[in-house]
């Protein structure tokens, strides 16, 4: 089958895909090297230019949407016009990307949810502010996600409850109906912790706080699939209080911790997709590595040749002479060894090592 995948990154997506013998074609914003060496590729800097790239390709039988579209309910829309579309569809997205009917779904399959306020019901600045999260209300990645210190909000964002515990994630597939679980993440974050940096799984957690949290989440994720009719693979948010699974976001795509599961979880998700059935229930997960952290520029950076990379660990390899701006992402470690110290502390020194950037005018 000739699949087309369009994301913010989709290398991922394009790799698991062609591991697991499909063809594609990919659309995302960075056309990375390794991207460019398993599919035919190009790139756009906007997710409405990546749909119009879309209308070109003629070739391709079904499509799968990454990050970036789950918010794009019309531009999902127009990417599945005329494919086959092998994901949650577009009508479902307005729900399930809605705070408030997902922790209606949290504690109807037994979990908790953080009191979210809409910009129209702001607390008194007396309450405190270091109890309250401002975010979008239809964000991503932990950008824009800041402590509230009172003042009015933005007609697009919300507050939130801070919980404070373990940030966590399920990776499950879905069929429309049920959903399985493939297996559980914690979430790694930037100091102060809100800004996402990569997915760790196992979840360093005692064991039988493993099985609770897997049996909860699970339990969501099935209220999840029958409640809003996502299909394929996604991913429930949540903060872990040792007790209870603390339940933020539904994102109803294939997420980044996807990848640390494997091989057959691309294909795991096409057959969500259309329906033809689910992993079976309690089967242990194949884990193809242990840490996945993402790097970011902490200052402007020029991108050495792509073979300077230790090939058995960097993903999402930008091209020589790239210049990537402070803030932005580098590159991708993916390691089936290290702990996350470790992975961190070597990227620290892959960091380190590259030249900076001389921008004109700078």
């Amino acid at each position: 089958m000739r699949v087309l995948v369009v994301a913010v990154s989709a290398r991922m997506l394009a790799q698991m895909a062609v591991a697991d013998g499909y063809e594609v074609t990919a659309l995302d914003r960075f056309g990375d090297v390794d991207l460019r060496a398993v599919a035919r590729a190009a790139t756009a800097p906007s997710n409405d230019a990546l749909v119009a790239l879309a209308s070109e390709i003629a070739d391709a039988d079904a499509v799968v949407y990454g990050a970036g579209l789950e918010n794009r309910p019309e531009l999902v829309e127009r990417i599945a016009d005329g494919r086959e579309l092998l994901g949650t569809a577009s009508a479902a997205l307005g729900a399930v990307r809605d705070p408030w009917a997902v922790g209606a779904a949290a504690r109807a399959a037994g979990a908790r949810a953080p009191e979210t306020r809409s910009v129209t019901d702001v607390p008194a600045l007396a309450e405190g502010s270091d109890i309250w999260l401002r975010k979008p209300r239809l964000g991503g990645g932990g950008r824009g996600v800041r402590r509230w210190a009172g003042g009015r909000l933005r007609p697009t964002e919300i507050l939130q409850r801070r919980v404070a515990g373990l940030s966590c994630s399920a990776v499950a597939i879905g069929d429309g109906r049920r959903a399985v679980v493939l297996g559980l993440t914690e979430q790694l974050h930037r100091p102060p912790g809100v800004q996402w940096t990569g997915n760790l799984t196992p979840p360093r957690l005692p064991g039988s706080e493993l099985t609770e949290l897997d049996g909860q989440l699970g339990a969501v994720c099935t209220e999840v699939a029958a409640r809003f009719g996502v299909r394929g693979a996604f991913g429930v948010d949540a903060i872990w209080d040792r007790r209870h699974a603390w339940v933020l976001e539904v994102n109803p795509r294939p997420t980044a911790g996807l990848e640390l599961f494997g091989p057959g979880s691309f294909e795991a998700h096409v057959r969500g997709a259309r329906g033809l059935g689910l992993p079976t229930p309690g089967t242990a997960p194949t884990t193809c590595a242990r840490v996945k952290l993402v790097l970011f520029a902490a200052h402007d950076l020029r991108a050495p040749d792509p073979g300077w990379w230790p090939a058995d660990l960097v993903r999402d390899i930008p091209h020589e002479g790239e210049t990537i701006k402070r803030g932005a992402p580098v590159c991708t470690l993916v390691s089936d060894t290290s702990g996350e110290p470790e992975l961190a502390a070597r990227g620290a020194r892959l960091l380190a090592a590259l030249p900076e950037a001389v921008l004109a005018g700078g």
